[in-house]
């Protein structure tokens, strides 16, 4: 299945649609926030199918399958964003692991993602925030912007956090995050990452660690480092101009041949022609931003 690409750090635009154009589920190489600013219909994602209407909104991880059925024409508010975005425009620096974690869990809800009741308000005028910036362009109307979406992602993860399953927010997988954290936090630096080392810095025994978190996490640790360390590959394959050496070097691996042995082994193909293959099609086009009416 072809992914819809991204070839900016972060898209915005607002479309007006009485059928949704793909004819198949289509599934994104980023994140996805959509804004029902009116009509009604429902919101297919991973084989699951849910009504929305004027005021809902939802999240789209990468490799989720989605799909809309419009039941009465529909306007949508679409701030599509990727991991690149959010290591450099300023995303609460102290905070970006938890937050990229949450993020990528919030499959785990069901529906609009705003289940906050006071937050909705507060959405809303951030749309139509960055909707008038967008249109009328006034000065350090790019700034402004990004604020904007800044904060939006973060009232977005705020929402994910507040109503992950109860089972998140036990005393043991309380540790799990920390472990993911912690990960996320040191990837650029292997010899951080050893069983040995993680299991001293949190207190569990060496030979207990690595069943720890496959039971709480279905995957074992060096598993989730490597397809962890594999996206991080990806974009900067997809997103930036960085030369394999500089991958190399930013993330730790021996050499380039290092590099391509890994890569492939996680994605079947090297790196060298994966970037080439996903920049060979086309840039996704959208339709020019408009004022909701």
């Amino acid at each position: 299945m072809a992914k819809e690409q991204l070839y900016e750090p972060y898209s915005v635009s607002v479309e007006t649609m009485n059928e949704y154009p793909a004819k198949k589920a289509r599934q994104n190489a980023f994140f996805e926030l959509v804004f029902v600013l009116s009509g009604t219909g429902k919101h297919c994602v991973n084989d699951n199918r849910i009504v929305y209407r004027a005021g809902d909104m939802f999240l789209l991880t990468p490799q989720d399958l989605h799909d809309f059925s419009i039941e009465t024409a529909t306007e949508f508010f679409f701030l599509r964003f990727n991991d690149i975005y959010l290591k450099s425009n300023g995303i609460v620096k102290d905070n970006l692991q938890r937050l990229e974690y949450l993020l990528y869990n919030a499959k785990q809800l069901a529906g609009s993602i705003l289940k906050n009741e006071s937050d909705k308000p507060l959405a809303k005028a951030m749309v139509d925030a960055i909707i008038r910036a967008h249109i009328n362009r006034d000065n350090c109307w790019d700034k402004l912007t990004l604020a904007l979406i800044n904060a939006m992602i973060v009232l977005v993860g705020r929402n994910i956090e507040m109503n992950l399953p109860e089972q998140f927010n036990e005393d043991k997988e309380e540790k799990t995050l920390d472990i993911i954290q912690y990960i996320q936090a040191n990837i650029y630096h292997p010899h951080l990452l050893k069983a040995q080392h993680i299991s001293g810095e949190f207190g569990i025994s060496l030979s207990y660690i690595s069943r720890y978190f496959k039971r709480q996490t279905g995957k074992t640790m060096q598993d989730y480092i490597a397809k962890y360390k594999t996206r991080l590959v990806e974009n900067r394959l997809l997103y930036s101009n960085m030369r394999m050496s500089e991958i190399v070097e930013e993330l730790g691996f021996a050499d380039e041949s290092h590099l391509n042995k890994f890569f492939k082994k996680q994605t079947g193909v090297n790196p060298t022609d994966f970037r080439n293959n996903s920049h060979s099609s086309p840039p996704h086009s959208h339709p020019p931003l408009t004022l909701p009416r």
